[in-house]
């Protein structure tokens, strides 16, 4: 066997190391070298490789010197003299010997030491071939090989700008690609300009590196004379081959860029949908003409990059359009909103015309309350962002009526089953009286809200749910569980979509702990820890739409300046109205700290508003109110539309009625009638003790 590392080692760098077998029998000699003696013997084949005639050798090495040049010979005998002295059986070496007529052949020799007992080498047996055809051989084969791996590069020149804007979104995304060091470098050009048509004119958009373009050229005319001009009139590529080329054919263009020492251009027409939509130059100082491949390459690049602004193009007007579609939904402006401090912020996700429907309302009550709404419909196209404007109304209409918060949302998830589609929604509605603090809250399928204190720390707050809106009406679960709270002085509540904490491969009870962390450590300032979330979730990226809520309670001094009332309107018929307005007592009672008469409060507010009901056949308006002053009040009242007063009556011993105001005369502490416009206000007061 032919030891391949000793062969490897001989061979010039420029020469293959593995011959050919079949090519290896042409032309073949033998030899036998007494090392002892230094008498190498040959056969007539080694002769004749050799050009030696057997009569003018003489078995000594040094007469093969005149064919063997100086450097080879050196080369040839260190290799050899390394392989004796490593202990090896065999050596292979290429090198060249100088005929009679002092042409230059390849060769190649492999011979095989022979040793003693004692491993002392003492002879060499090998063989010696002409390998010159060899070499040519594979000489071509390389040349072959270096052209198919240029062509592969010039191939993959295509592709890779291809995989590269194929994630290209926005005409800006298209010219990072192009203009990236890297992407010039695929490129194999040393600057490159683009420009796109707009109005009959070409406005460059793009250079590469910076300062590449000429002055004066940011926007030409089609008809001027300018490659780009020419390649965009004609929809046919410019190969510019020599800067006499250059000078010659665009004599205005070519005195600004003598200082970049361009040898030859490529000036391409960007076509899509066969019209120009821009153009494309490729500034060269190393290259001189184009091949018929370069010129191949270079037009499927021009037509990918084409492909590419166009979609990143229509992609941006469908945006644009998307965008301000789903704007006009949304409120234009927040209220403010005494008692609070509120931010709202909303992030559009990178999807073109599949924006979504999430939405955020603020809606300014009666009784310095204030109702706070964060919803999202079902899919991300057009008609999600329509039925988001049309429920964001009618919930905003349902809110100013006077509804409990699970009317409201009762009533939206009918108005959403009734429309033409088949979409739903989730939806968290909150109503909170600034002045108390006590806030009730609907959830229909929504993400539960948080609660930030004042010292940052933050909190899942549960809230029992319902169905989202359109399901809970299609499968007759129309009830709603009302969840009530105190809201303290310094506390923000966060209404928030779920593109705010879904993220892909990340659990939803992760996304959330990860919120609250970004809430504990983002600012104090709601309207600066809204930037910071939705800061956030523009660099997450993502497929969904964020909206987003926070409202802060103001401090106490506010709150008593408003009065510290809650205010609830009842329709006649309307139980779930009734039964809302005695919730709302109950939970203010308990969060104002009267606990101990919250029963007589209720009490008495029922049989008030029963009253109004009945006798006035007109809706009513339930008023409750902290009052402060020597002794600390709750005072209850219902208004309603009728100017008749009330009268105290003795009831029979089998009366039914007239026992109302007898009821309200022994449980309140002190109660009375009063004219409103064309109606009246029966009111009642509790004394209730001071707070701990």
């Amino acid at each position: 066997m032919v030891d391949r590392g000793a062969s490897a080692l001989s061979l010039p760098d420029d020469w293959p190391a593995h011959p050919d077998p079949i090519l290896a029998l042409n032309r073949m000699g033998s030899f036998d070298w007494d090392l002892d003696t230094g008498i190498m013997q040959m056969d007539p084949q080694a002769h004749e490789i050799f050009d030696m005639p057997p009569g003018e050798y003489d078995g000594r090495l040094e007469t093969l010197s005149p064919r063997v040049p100086p450097a080879e010979a050196h080369r040839l005998d260190t290799h050899v003299s390394q392989a004796i002295k490593d202990g090896s059986e065999n050596y292979g070496a290429y090198f060249r010997i100088r005929r009679r007529d002092g042409t230059l052949r390849w060769t190649h020799t492999q011979g095989y030491i022979r040793r003693d007992e004692t491993g002392r080498p003492r002879r060499v047996i090998g063989i010696i071939r002409d390998a010159t055809e060899e070499l040519i051989e594979s000489e071509a084969q390389r040349e072959q090989a270096a052209l198919d791996e240029f062509r592969r590069r010039q191939t993959n020149v295509v592709q890779i700008a291809t995989a590269a804007l194929a994630h290209a979104r926005t005409v800006q995304d298209v010219i990072d690609v192009l203009t990236d060091t890297h992407g010039l470098t695929h490129l194999g050009a040393t600057s490159l300009v683009m420009g796109l048509v707009e109005a009959g004119r070409i406005r460059l958009v793009a250079e590469g590196p910076v300062g590449s373009f000429v002055p004066g050229t940011r926007v030409t005319r089609i008809d001027e004379q300018y490659p780009m001009s020419e390649v965009v009139r004609t929809l046919t590529p410019r190969f510019i081959e020599s800067p006499e080329d250059f000078a010659e054919s665009y004599p205005l263009l070519w005195p600004h860029i003598t200082d970049l020492h361009i040898t030859s251009a490529a000036y391409l027409p960007l076509i899509a949908q066969a019209r120009p939509i821009g153009a494309l130059g490729l500034l060269y100082h190393d290259k001189r003409g184009f091949t018929a491949e370069d010129r191949n390459v270079l037009v499927a690049l021009g037509s990918s990059i084409a492909q590419s602004l166009q979609r990143a193009m229509l992609y941006e007007q469908e945006k644009d359009l998307a965008q301000g579609l789903q704007q006009a939904m949304l409120p234009r402006s927040i209220p403010a909103v005494p008692g609070a401090d509120i931010a709202v912020r909303y992030r559009s996700a990178s999807l073109g015309r599949d924006i979504g429907g999430d939405w955020y309302d603020v809606i300014p009550l009666p009784g310095g309350r204030v109702g706070a709404v964060i919803g999202d419909v079902q899919g991300h196209d057009t008609h999600a962002a329509a039925v988001m404007g049309q429920l964001r109304i009618v919930l905003r209409a349902y809110a100013a009526e006077g509804h409990t918060p699970a009317t409201v949302m009762a009533r939206a998830s009918v108005f959403l089953d009734e429309l033409d589609t088949e979409r739903f929604a989730t939806c968290t509605y909150a109503e909170a009286d600034l002045s108390t603090g006590v806030v009730q809250i609907v959830r229909a399928g929504h993400i539960d809200p948080l609660i930030r204190d004042p010292d940052g720390s933050c909190h899942r707050l549960t809230v029992e749910g319902g169905l989202p809106l359109g399901l809970s009406a299609e499968f007759g679960r129309l009830h709603y569980q009302v969840d009530t709270f105190e809201l303290d002085p310094g506390q923000t509540l966060l209404l928030y979509t779920d593109g705010l904490v879904e993220q892909p491969g990340v659990d939803l009870d992760e996304g959330m702990k990860t919120l609250q962390a970004l809430v504990h450590t983002g600012p104090d300032d709601v309207r600066d820890l809204a930037d910071r979330l939705i800061d956030v979730a523009e660099e997450r990226g993502g497929d969904d739409d964020v909206a987003l809520l926070l409202l802060r309670r103001l401090g106490h001094d506010v709150a008593q300046q408003s009065g510290g009332r809650l205010q609830q309107h009842v329709g006649p018929g309307d139980p779930e109205a009734l039964a809302g307005a005695r919730h709302m007592i109950r939970a203010a009672v308990a969060a104002w700290g009267a606990e101990d008469r919250a029963d007589e409060v209720e009490l008495v507010a029922d049989e008030l508003i029963t009253n109004a009901l009945i006798h006035t056949e007109g809706s009513a308006v339930v008023t409750l109110r902290a009052l402060t002053g020597s002794d600390r009040r709750l005072r209850v009242e219902v208004e309603d539309a009728s100017s008749a007063l009330p009268r105290r009556r003795e009831a029979g011993e089998s009366g039914v009625s007239g026992r109302g105001l007898l009821l309200v005369d022994r449980l309140a502490d002190v109660w009375g009638v009063e004219a409103r416009g064309g109606g009246k206000c029966v009111w009642c007061e509790f004394i209730v003790p001071e707070r701990n």
